[in-house]
């Protein structure tokens, strides 16, 4: 019979709620400004074509080729597959600050591949070849 007992309801006791504290409140405080006349205020906004280079822009492609290229004044990026020339050249003209002559873009189809017998395919992607005004360099790759 003892195993029957445990179905059975139990009493409940009602427990009263803690009485809540009484919280302090800090006088509030006056907080002096101190505004230096000397420093020429500078607008944090960011322009709307930085924004635009994040969804163009996906990265500097870095090969023997590419690198070669550097000496024509041509920098070879990769980028998303819905960008045009316009919106690469006016992403690198933002990021990088250089004036861009001619933008050229070549799409990289995907590929086959096997590994023994399991077959599969290579990403495509879409890169673009910048070329800059005269005397004119970025930096890829920092030192």
């Amino acid at each position: 019979m003892a195993l029957f007992n445990i179905f059975k309801d139990k009493k409940k006791t009602e427990r009263k709620p803690a009485p809540k504290k009484a919280v302090k409140k800090e006088p509030e405080r006056e907080v002096k400004k101190e505004i230096k006349k000397d420093v020429p205020a500078v607008s944090l906004k960011p322009r709307k074509d930085s924004e635009v280079a994040c969804r163009v822009l996906k990265y500097p492609h870095v090969t023997e080729k590419a690198t070669d290229l550097t000496k024509a004044n041509q920098y070879v990026f990769n980028v998303y597959e819905n960008a045009n020339k316009p919106e690469i050249k006016r992403a690198v003209e933002d990021v990088y600050g250089a004036k861009v002559v001619s933008v050229k873009i070549i799409k990289i189809h995907p590929k086959k591949r096997k590994l023994g017998k399991i077959e599969g395919w290579r990403k495509g992607y879409k890169k673009a070849i910048v070329k800059l005004a005269q005397g004119q360099t970025i930096e890829i790759l920092p030192r």
